[in-house]
């Protein structure tokens, strides 16, 4: 359960937390990315996010890869990285973390 703790509560602390700003938002996300761009010293830092991003994106895939899964398994948490960046990312490992756990729960019961 620790390797899932950590993940899963960044996740639905930053879920709910970016959920209450865009409820409370008086823009939309695209009005407000572009706004970020207008501006050197804002665009650098949402250059330095998706660049971050990106790697993520890199290291789902390869993990994917590497446990044997579909590259198609990991489009959906691109999907959320590309929009909202940390929540892809966390989504994954706290599914990777309980499919681990599933998978060891059953080879104990299988021996």
């Amino acid at each position: 359960m620790m390797s899932v703790a950590l993940p899963l509560t960044a996740l639905i602390a930053f879920t709910g937390y970016t959920v209450s700003v865009m409820l409370q938002a008086e823009q939309s996300l695209i009005d407000f990315g572009l706004s970020l761009m207008s501006r050197p010293d804002t665009a650098q830092v949402v250059v330095d996010l998706y660049l971050l991003a990106t790697l993520a994106g890199v290291w789902m895939v390869k993990d994917a890869r590497a446990r044997g899964m579909s590259v198609w398994s990991v489009v959906p948490y691109l999907l959320l990285t590309a929009v909202f960046v940390s929540i892809g990312p966390l989504l994954y490992l706290v599914v990777r973390g309980v499919r681990e756990q599933r998978k060891s729960a059953e080879a104990t019961q299988a021996s």
